[in-house]
């Protein structure tokens, strides 16, 4: 049990890790480019699942955050590959802007929305660095629009390998959340106190009975689902070969119908070879 480490890239535990006050002023710093020092206030927002669709048992467990009063972020790690993650990240963010809003009200309560995407595949292959923000500018001129929506994408697989000296704040949250080893959390946590703060509480978790049950149950749930998905498609592909095969037969029947007429075989003869009823052979030969 003394031994037994939480992933935290399984969203459960980072969702713990988020309800450490130090912890999650240094990532959000770190990811923000912002002092510490200038955040002032940090308030949870939502600590439920939030599903894709009301029949969505899997779900995805968010960290809703608001900061310094004015900026609400929501923070979300995914381990599968989704190819749509662009769309929904910007489906439920606008659905947090637009949230904040009442009938009556005037435009001006709007408060800045920050999306944090921490992704354990990559969504742009083409690109090398693991880290992507985005704005809505202006094409040519490349003028900020709004500053009302902003994104942030940390794609884990993309990481180097070796840490080096002199990395970001943000690198090192990255290889912190996607490290396995305790030697790994060990040498991370010893280059940034917040990080230290992360991997305290990482530790007390993992030695809590009712969170390691509710852990092993989310990390049950992931695998389950991802396996579900992996024999959905096996099962979809090998309906498409067997599908094909059929195909590729009826044409190959019909081919040696065709063949057989222009031989000018008998009726009965081709029935027997093909299988075909009189009436398909009879409107082969018309054809």
């Amino acid at each position: 049990m003394s031994e037994f480490l939480m992933k935290p890239k399984v969203d459960f535990a980072f969702k713990e890790i988020m309800m450490d006050e130090k912890a999650r002023i240094g990532f959000l710093a770190a990811v923000l480019h912002i002092n510490p020092e200038d955040i002032k206030e940090i308030q949870i927002l939502n600590t439920n699942l939030r599903k894709l669709h009301n029949n969505d048992k899997l779900g995805i467990l968010d960290v809703r955050i608001l900061l310094n009063s004015n900026i609400e972020i929501d923070a979300e790690i995914q381990l599968s590959e989704l190819e749509v993650w662009p769309d929904r990240t910007l489906f439920y963010t606008s659905k947090m802007f637009t949230e904040q809003i009442e009938k009556g009200q005037d435009y001006d309560v709007f408060k800045k929305c920050v999306s944090i995407s921490i992704l354990d595949f990559k969504l742009f292959k083409n690109e090398p660095d693991f880290y992507s923000c985005f704005h809505i500018r202006e094409d040519t001129r490349n003028f900020i629009y709004t500053d009302k929506m902003e994104f942030h994408v940390i794609e884990l697989p993309k990481l180097p390998k070796e840490l080096k000296e002199g990395c970001s704040s943000l690198e090192l949250w990255a290889k912190f959340i996607s490290a396995e080893r305790k030697e790994e959390f060990d040498m991370i946590a010893k280059k940034d106190v917040y990080i230290q703060s992360a991997y305290n509480k990482l530790q007390v978790i993992s030695q809590d009975k009712q969170k390691r049950m509710e852990y092993e149950a989310r990390q049950k749930a992931l695998l389950d689902h991802n396996q579900f998905m992996l024999e959905a498609t096996r099962r979809g592909m090998e309906k498409g070969r067997l599908e094909g095969r059929k195909e590729g037969e009826e044409k190959e029947k019909y081919k040696t119908a065709k063949k057989l007429i222009e031989l000018d075989m008998a009726t009965d003869f081709i029935i027997q070879v093909t299988g075909f009823s009189v009436e398909i052979i009879d409107g082969l030969r018309k054809q």
